[in-house]
């Protein structure tokens, strides 16, 4: 049973990509669902696209990486999140700057991170792991918004699902119309990239709908989905500048793997009541409302 002692986390973000951390070093127990969607609520929280709960060592690691989406559902992995872990690691002395292992529910993760020279800046470039690239989606699968200017769209496995959709630039209604009906197109459910080549050689554009959370303005494991399938369709070459909306994100194929690499910004640190964050996930909001 987790305590009413206050609730110590960070926030970071990747490229916009926005996360709690939560170094659980007493290994006090997964944060519940409830809470999690309560502490990523934008309005009646914090606010963030998922939390991540760290632990010290496991499965060969320095660091064990607990990934929940927004909703409060486990994520496998997570390229933008992996960075902000390990930069809040870093900071709070469980590691060094360097390369450091993190074990993931997608498999073990090497992170080279160093502190940046503003504060709270730090850069990471994660080796993600292969990208397995899966059969092309069905013509029947396609949605009428992007089907006329869809050039292909593809499955890819980062160690999470993605389909990704090449054609056009995209609008809000069309992500907001296109995106859930694909993520919970798949068991488990996916998440959707939409991709558009770019003016500049080896440079693509995308906006993403994120499964259990909506669009998010980065996605990391996106990115190099997007980078590894335009490239075996010889659309891009092997080191492919990816522009998300919160920013770009760099991702290199190479045989020992997809790399990935960005900044990462410390953004605050929270203390959460832990007699307030009981009401609010019980449901009791009348009762703190002046507490918030």
């Amino acid at each position: 049973m987790r305590s009413t002692a206050e609730l110590r986390l960070t926030k970071h973000h990747g490229a916009g990509n926005d996360f709690l951390v939560f170094l659980d070093g007493d290994e006090s127990g997964p944060l519940a669902p409830a809470t999690v969607r309560l502490l990523c609520d934008r309005q009646r929280g914090i606010g963030a696209d998922g939390v991540l709960r760290v632990l010290r060592g496991g499965a060969g690691a320095a660091l064990t990486m607990d990934l929940k989406n927004a909703d409060g559902t486990a994520a496998e992995m997570s390229g933008n999140g992996i960075r902000c872990l390990v930069q809040a690691a870093v900071a709070a002395g469980w590691v060094a700057p360097g390369v450091v292992s993190v074990a993931t529910d997608g498999g073990l993760r090497q992170v080279d991170f160093s502190v940046g020279d503003e504060p709270g800046l730090g850069f990471g470039r994660v080796n993600m792991g292969e990208a397995t690239l899966g059969p092309d989606l069905a013509p029947s699968g396609i949605p009428a918004e992007v089907a006329p200017g869809l050039v292909f769209a593809a499955t890819v496995n980062m160690g999470n699902p993605h389909i990704v959709l090449f054609g056009g630039a995209v609008d809000d209604a069309t992500v907001t119309a296109v995106g859930p009906g694909l993520e919970h197109s798949v068991a488990d459910g996916a998440n959707v990239e939409f991709v558009w080549p770019s003016s500049d050689a080896d440079t693509l554009t995308m906006r993403v709908w994120e499964r259990g959370v909506g669009e998010t303005l980065a996605c990391g494991t996106g990115s190099c989905a997007v980078a590894a399938a335009a490239h075996h369709r010889g659309l891009v070459g092997n080191r492919v500048r990816v522009h998300n909306p919160g920013g770009i994100l760099e991702v290199e194929l190479r045989p020992e793997g997809v790399f990935l690499a960005g900044p990462t910004q410390k953004v605050a640190d929270i203390s959460v009541d832990g007699d307030v964050l009981t009401a609010l996930t019980a449901g009791d909001h009348e009762k703190v409302t002046s507490d918030l």
